[in-house]
């Protein structure tokens, strides 16, 4: 029993449900800025949101091993256990599964879309869309190279601005802008798993942005987008819509600098896994320093 639960665990990968849990909760407390904040709304989003990202995980996976593109020799399973691949999960439990939670997450959203708005059904089914063809045909679109810019999109405008139209009932410039460079960090994680696995993915046949970009330009994507993921959360407290208080996401600084030598010098076999604890560093600072704006 232990084993199974043990299992289900590393197939849904919870640890990455920390960026989710920050994007829904910029949105949020944006809109706790303005006046308007409700926790059950809160709640009710985040596991809908969390409910999506758990149901995309297992579906990529198992997508990824019936095409054969994960196997014993991908580098992610030198870092951590991959129950599917290893034959722990079957492919129907986990297929099952990632609809279950789509259905979980659906339920949640009816409801919302019903009594905040129906933007927040469109976004819902564009998210469940996201998702599912990012590894599933015919789109598949996480091997032609456009994996990182869905990412951006999804965890950045379109999960924060959704959390903030639940509480608000309206769009906002606001939280569109203040979405962006935690969204490109989110990114970063998957760009940092495909630098590292150029060489594998080239044997299977896929397109990612490194191979697509040549690995030394797409590291230089990488350090680029977190220095101007800094830059403009600079701009936005000096100018607007941040305040001064979000000049502590610098205090992640020495998190950004040990991580970008590290990725010109020597690609890390958990680079992804390094980029996801940056992208939490920086989240959290940035919800702290919106949660201080609503209080000051």
């Amino acid at each position: 029993m232990v084993d199974m639960y043990r299992n289900w665990f590393l197939a849904a990968r919870p640890w990455s449900f920390t960026m989710t849990a920050i994007s829904v909760s910029v949105g949020s407390t944006v809109a706790a800025v303005e006046g308007v904040f409700s926790w059950p709304l809160y709640l009710l989003t985040l596991i809908a949101a969390i409910s999506m990202h758990a149901a995309s995980n297992l579906i990529n996976d198992f997508d990824d091993v019936r095409h054969g593109v994960d196997s014993p020799d991908v580098p992610t399973a030198r870092y951590r256990p991959h129950p599917l691949m290893e034959g722990r999960l079957g492919l129907e439990q986990v297929r099952w599964a990632a609809y279950g939670l789509y259905l979980l997450a659906a339920g949640i959203g009816i409801f919302l879309a019903a009594t905040r708005g129906m933007l927040i059904l469109v976004l819902g089914v564009i998210g469940t869309a996201a998702g599912i063809t990012y590894t599933a045909a015919p789109l598949n679109y996480k091997y032609r190279a456009l994996g990182e810019f869905s990412v951006f999109l999804m965890w950045g405008p379109l999960m924060v601005t959704g959390a903030y139209y639940v509480q608000q009932q309206a769009v906002s410039a606001d939280a569109l802008l203040i979405s962006i460079p935690f969204g490109a960090l989110v990114a970063l994680v998957l760009l940092a798993n495909n630098i590292r696995d150029v060489g594998y993915d080239r044997t299977k046949g896929i397109q990612t942005l490194p191979i697509v970009l040549g690995e030394r330009r797409g590291i230089s994507v990488y350090l680029g987008l977190i220095v101007a993921a800094y830059l403009a959360v600079v701009a936005m407290a000096v100018f607007g819509p941040l305040s001064v208080w979000s000049l502590i996401v610098l205090l992640s600084t020495p998190l950004a600098v040990k991580l970008l030598r590290q990725m010109a010098h020597n690609i890390p076999l958990d680079a992804d896994a390094q980029t996801a604890k940056l992208d939490t560093a920086f989240g959290l600072l940035l919800v702290l320093s919106l949660v201080v704006k609503v209080w000051w």
